[in-house]
């Protein structure tokens, strides 16, 4: 694998597991320097060790949309690492299953400000700190399900939906320095999408041309390549990743 990463510092959220890990992980395997957030402090020490150790990786816990925890991070990765030059906003949930009619407003208001408010705050944050005077590139994790609807997890979709268009305008006013894109996944073999196939993957997809649901390292190669020079004249984009889902109308 190349070093193209060599001497970069990223900010990777909700990276103890799944694709936030795998990212992080595809990251420090290129010559990046990671900083990975999550809740979790003891899940998050478990992702440094694999990471490589403090060498390679340093863990700052905390919650997603936490403007303190964000500014930590921040510090934290140029105290460590010299740079904050790329940033991952990979944290996202959806506390809630069924009709948006019948949804949780408080549910609803939650999902909003970790998956939208707190991906503005964490770009705020890092841009005051250091992309400003220096550059970089931001990649958010968005889903297929902001791209058409989602029934059972409509609310969700919606604030996928807002996150590709805060990407495109964040495109439009931080260029030419910094770029910023994203990637909506279909139904990747994660603990936070075990719902979507548990039990029934091979049903599941069925539905995907390449016959196959997604797993990490899917999203993590795509992601590298957004943040890298390979993709300097891209900008604005959402890059569905998805096994070809979307095209066939399966789920």
């Amino acid at each position: 694998m190349s070093m193209r990463f060599a001497g970069r510092t990223a900010i990777v959220t909700g990276a103890s597991r799944g694709i936030g890990l795998a990212i992080a992980e595809r990251l420090v395997a290129e010559g990046a320097k990671v900083v990975v957030t999550a809740r979790k402090k003891e899940t998050l020490d478990e992702a440094v060790a694999r990471l490589g150790g403090p060498e390679h990786a340093l863990a700052v816990a905390g919650h997603a949309d936490d403007a303190e925890h964000q500014a930590d991070a921040v510090e934290r990765a140029i105290k460590a690492f010299g740079s904050a030059d790329f940033l991952v906003n990979n944290t996202g949930i959806n506390p809630a299953y069924g009709p948006m009619v019948e949804m949780d407003l408080d549910a609803a208001r939650k999902t909003f400000e970790v998956n939208c408010l707190a991906t503005l705050s964490w770009v705020q944050q890092i841009h005051r700190a250091w992309m400003k005077e220096h550059g970089g590139a931001i990649v958010n994790v968005s889903s297929v399900a902001g791209v058409r609807p989602s029934p059972g997890i409509g609310f969700y979709g919606a604030t996928k939906a807002m996150l590709t268009h805060i990407t495109q305008e964040l495109a439009v006013e931080l260029g030419p320095g910094i770029r910023v894109n994203a990637v909506a996944p279909a139904v990747v073999k994660t603990r936070f999408a075990t719902a979507l196939y548990e039990g029934r993957e091979e049903q599941v997809a069925a539905a995907y041309p390449l016959k196959r649901l997604g797993v990490p390292e899917d999203i993590s190669g795509v992601v590298a390549f957004l943040l890298s020079q390979d993709a300097a004249w891209l900008t604005g984009q959402l890059v569905v990743v998805d096994g070809g889902v979307t095209l066939t109308g399966g789920s």
